[in-house]
C-alpha cells in the first residue's frame, strides 16, 4: 500500500471559463510541483476533450498515465442535472466511458466548446442510476454550495437521488464546508469526504488547492471504488481551505457582499437595504439548518481535516504585493518547490530553518500558519475570504479585537474548530 494525494475534480479545456492551459500535459507537469500524484482528467463524456485523453494516456493494469510528466489519472466528469444540481463520477475505462455518451446523448448536448460540464434533462435517480449501471461510482459535486448543489435544492441525499441514494458513497465537501460542518448532518456520516480543488486553471494556487490522501495498492479507479464503498478508513487525510475563504460560506449580499445573520435576512425578505442587492443564504447557516448534532462529531473512519493556505498566497502575504501572479511572488514560489520538491512538501513538511535559508519572512509566516495563528475576514455573497496570518500569538489576539466586527458572519455562532482543537 501506498499514500496518494489526489485531486479528483478539475476542468478541462472545452469548459466554460477554463484556462487555455487546461491541457494533460500541463496538468501534469503542474500537479508534479504541487505535489500530487493522481488527477481526475474531468470532462471525459465531451467527445474533443477524451479525444485529447486517449492521445495523451497510456493505460496498464487499470492505471492511466500521462508519459511525459508521469502523472496518474482517473477517468472522470461533472454533469449538472433537471434540478441544477451538480454530479462527480469516475469510470473505469473508455468503453464505459462510451456507453455512457451512448446513453446520456438523449439527454442534452454534450460536445462541442463550453460543454465540458453537461446539463442534462434527467433527475439526479436516472442520472446516478444509469453511471453505476456502466460500472462506475458517482456522488454530489460542491455539496453545500448555493446555487448548484444538493443540499441547496433538497434536504437530503435520499430525497435527490431517490432508489439510487444507497449507492452514493462519497459526497465532495467544497471550498465553504469541511468534515466539521458536513459531519453536523448524521446522513452524511456514511459517506467518505472528497476534498477537491474544481480547478479552473493548472496553476498550483488552484489545482490542488483541495486535496485528498488516500492510501492504495496502485492509483486506479478499483482501488478508488473499494475505498469509497467499503474500506473509507484508507482515506487518511482531506486538506483544503478553511471554510471561511469559500466564497459563500456566511450569509451576504451578491452585490456589495454585506453579511447578515439568518435572521435578519429572513426578515428583510432576502433584499440587502444598503444596496439593494439579494442576499444569498451561505453553506454555513444552510448546514446549520439541517444539522442533528451542535456540537462536534464524527464516524470512527474519518481523518482529520487539515486546512492550508497555497503556498503563493502565503509568499504574497510575506513579500507585502498585491498579485499574487507578481514576478517576486512566482519566482519566489519557483525557488522554494525547487528546492523542497513540490508546493505540499514545502507548506506542510520542511523544516522552516531550511525553508528560512532561502527566505526568512516567508518561512516566518508559514511557521504562524503551521501553528495555526491565522484568522479569516469569511466569505460570502459570491466574494471569497480573506486569510490574515498573524506574526505571533500577541499579534492574533489584537487583530482579532481590531477585526471583531468583519471576522465573522454577522451573527453569534462561534464557527468551526481548528486542526489543533480536534
Amino acid at each position: 500500500m501506498q499514500q496518494y494525494d489526489c485531486d479528483l475534480h478539475i476542468h478541462g479545456l472545452y469548459s466554460g471559463g477554463t484556462s487555455k492551459n487546461m491541457v494533460l500535459p500541463m496538468l501534469s507537469e503542474q500537479a508534479k510541483l504541487k505535489g500530487l500524484d493522481l488527477l481526475a482528467t474531468g470532462d471525459i463524456l465531451n467527445k474533443e476533450w477524451l479525444e485529447h485523453v486517449k492521445k495523451h494516456l497510456v493505460e496498464e493494469n487499470g492505471c492511466f498515465k500521462e508519459e511525459r510528466f508521469g502523472t496518474y489519472f482517473v477517468l472522470a466528469g461533472e454533469i449538472n442535472d433537471m434540478h441544477n444540481v451538480h454530479h462527480i463520477f469516475f469510470l473505469p475505462d473508455f468503453n464505459s466511458v462510451e456507453e455512457l455518451r451512448d446513453k446520456f446523448r438523449r439527454f442534452g448536448k454534450l460536445d462541442g466548446n463550453g460543454f465540458g460540464r453537461p446539463t442534462l434533462n434527467a433527475s439526479a435517480e436516472q442520472i446516478a442510476t444509469i453511471v453505476i449501471e456502466a460500472g462506475g461510482i458517482i456522488g454530489p459535486a460542491h455539496a453545500f454550495t448555493p446555487y448548484y448543489s444538493v443540499f441547496s435544492h433538497f434536504d437530503s441525499l435520499q430525497s435527490c437521488y431517490k432508489s439510487a441514494a444507497q449507492e452514493i458513497h462519497f459526497i465532495e465537501l467544497g471550498l465553504s464546508a469541511d468534515s466539521y460542518f458536513a459531519d453536523l448532518i448524521e446522513e452524511n456520516h456514511s459517506k467518505a469526504f472528497l476534498t477537491c480543488s474544481d480547478a479552473h486553471s493548472p496553476w498550483p494556487y488552484r489545482i490542488g488547492r483541495e486535496f485528498v490522501r488516500i492510501e492504495m495498492k496502485a492509483p486506479k479507479f478499483s482501488e478508488l471504488k473499494k475505498v469509497f464503498e467499503k474500506e473509507k478508513e484508507r482515506i487518511k487525510l482531506n486538506v483544503g481551505l478553511d471554510p471561511r475563504e469559500g466564497k459563500y460560506h456566511c450569509t451576504a449580499c451578491n452585490r456589495c457582499y454585506s453579511k447578515y445573520p439568518l435572521e435578519s435576512a429572513i426578515k428583510l425578505n432576502w433584499r440587502c437595504p444598503r444596496c439593494k442587492g439579494t442576499i444569498k443564504k451561505g453553506v454555513r447557516d444552510r448546514i446549520l439548518e439541517l444539522a442533528k448534532f451542535t456540537e462536534e462529531v464524527h464516524p470512527s473512519f474519518r481523518p482529520e481535516y487539515l486546512h492550508i493556505i497555497p503556498l503563493a498566497e502565503i509568499i504574497k502575504l510575506a513579500l507585502n504585493v498585491e498579485n499574487i501572479n507578481s514576478l517576486a511572488v512566482q519566482n519566489t514560489w519557483h525557488e522554494l518547490v525547487s528546492a523542497f520538491g513540490s508546493e505540499i512538501n514545502t507548506l506542510v513538511d520542511v523544516p522552516i530553518v531550511e525553508i528560512a535559508d532561502i527566505n526568512e519572512s516567508v518561512a516566518k509566516k508559514i511557521e504562524s500558519f503551521r501553528e495555526k495563528r491565522v484568522l479569516y475576514i469569511a466569505g460570502g455573497g459570491g466574494k471569497y475570504g480573506e486569510p490574515i496570518i498573524c506574526d505571533s500569538q500577541e499579534d492574533l489576539e489584537r487583530k482579532k479585537l481590531e477585526l471583531r466586527d468583519v471576522l465573522e458572519c454577522g451573527s453569534s455562532f462561534k464557527g468551526q474548530k481548528t486542526l489543533g482543537e480536534f
